[in-house]
């Protein structure tokens, strides 16, 4: 009888992992409350309406039927880690194998209901979109960019979009003409945020900031946001109309009442090939896992279906007699196309290196060449030429003028 996996999440670690699993031959089951894999790195340009939203949604039933695994929207109500088993609605479902996925909570600070933010759901950016519109229409405005972290667990962080927000914002503006009509502040409470770039890296973003005359505001504790902006320690504070902030991860909710093994932050304790410790046939990738490794560790994508690949090869390896040979931690890196709306630049951070190579607009289109490759991977042939031909009959029905 034929093996069975269940996989908790849709994102880049979930659906990578269901993906392996069928290829392994197990029967798969992927439980997700959404209904889309949203793809993070390209949503950048949703905000600046570089991109439609729908470009960087990938349809989960879909990615289901071309990779012949099972897809089951809904919320997760109870979860028992021990017995491999989770209800979602009415239905209890059990597995040989359960993969947790299900991405991070966020680090709540006082007053976050008046930011918006990109990393959350596609409507979160949308309305990012749409706040920044309204100030270009009204021509001019005040917007606060900026990040957090989590003390408990340095490596729950995600500056680099809000870095690339910020550059695309600039852009924009100076496409308009409304460059000098904005006043822009980046926030973050770091001393050097970036730094886990690397040296190199973190100063030339930072000097790119100052060079587009983009207020900078690090150091300072983020105490709490209100309608009229960011209140930092002490007195000081940032007005602004518009506050865009990226806050930091911690342990997803529902697992804070479960008994699996937590760190101070609430991510999984799991083990070189993603097992999670004292559990069989349990493993947690990507942000849901605590990550080990070097002090510069950080969560992204690429690392999360690194993680669900070796997950699956120490699945397929115990379930033969045979011992795990990969490990996550042979693959730690950073790395990242960072867009700046007419350029970019390469950087990479491993044990041996970490650098920055200037790429100019080449950058740009690097990373749209990405987003579609991201896609294609992803996607069986059909599904690939069908999305490609709906994207042309879409930009021509765009590019025809308006019936009159």
């Amino acid at each position: 009888m034929r093996k069975s996996a269940l996989v908790l999440g849709g994102g880049f670690a979930g659906v990578e992992s269901a993906i392996q699993l069928r290829r392994a031959g197990y029967a798969v089951t992927l439980v997700s409350e959404r209904s889309h894999l949203f793809v993070y790195p390209t949503s950048i340009w949703v905000v600046t309406g570089e991109h439609r939203v729908e470009q960087d949604l990938l349809d989960l039933a879909d990615l289901a039927r071309q990779h012949q695994f099972e897809f089951i929207l809904g919320p997760i109500a109870s979860l028992n880690a021990r017995a491999r088993t989770v209800t979602v609605g009415d239905r209890e479902l059990q597995a040989d194998v359960l993969i947790l996925a299900m991405g991070a909570g966020r680090k709540r600070i006082p007053g976050m209901e008046h930011t918006q933010t990109i990393w959350g759901s596609p409507d979160d950016t949308v309305r990012v979109a749409e706040r920044l519109r309204s100030l270009i229409d009204r021509g001019a405005g005040r917007i606060a960019i900026g990040f957090g972290g989590n003390p408990a667990d340095p490596s729950a962080i995600r500056g680099g979009p809000a870095f690339e927000v910020m550059f695309n914002i600039v852009h924009l503006l100076k496409k308009l003409g409304l460059r000098d009509r904005f006043d822009l502040t980046f926030f973050a409470p770091m001393p050097k945020p970036g730094s886990r770039l690397g040296d190199k890296a973190a100063t030339a973003v930072r000097a790119q900031l100052q060079a587009a005359g983009v207020n900078l505001r690090f150091g300072k504790k983020i105490t709490g946001f209100d309608a009229g902006g960011v209140q930092l320690e002490g007195p000081d504070r940032i007005d602004a109309d518009l506050v865009v902030y990226v806050p930091g991860g911690a342990g997803h909710s529902m697992l804070a009442q479960s008994e699996l093994p937590l760190n101070e932050a609430g991510f999984v304790r799991i083990d070189s090939t993603c097992k999670v410790d004292g559990y069989n046939n349990v493993y947690a990738v990507g942000d849901v896992a605590a990550l080990e490794g070097p002090e510069w560790r950080a969560k992204q994508g690429h690392l999360a279906e690194v993680m669900a690949r070796v997950a699956v090869s120490a699945i397929v390896s115990r379930a033969h007699g045979e011992s795990p040979h990969e490990s996550y931690l042979d693959h730690m890196s950073i790395i990242c196309l960072m867009d700046s709306g007419n350029g970019g630049a390469f950087v990479e951070r491993n044990a041996n290196h970490a650098r920055i190579i200037p790429l100019s607009f080449v950058g740009h289109w690097l990373k749209k060449a990405w987003g579609y490759y991201y896609r294609w991977t992803k996607y069986r042939f059909g599904a690939w030429v069908r999305w490609a031909l709906h994207e042309l009959s879409a930009k021509q029905a765009r590019a025809l003028p308006a019936h009159r």
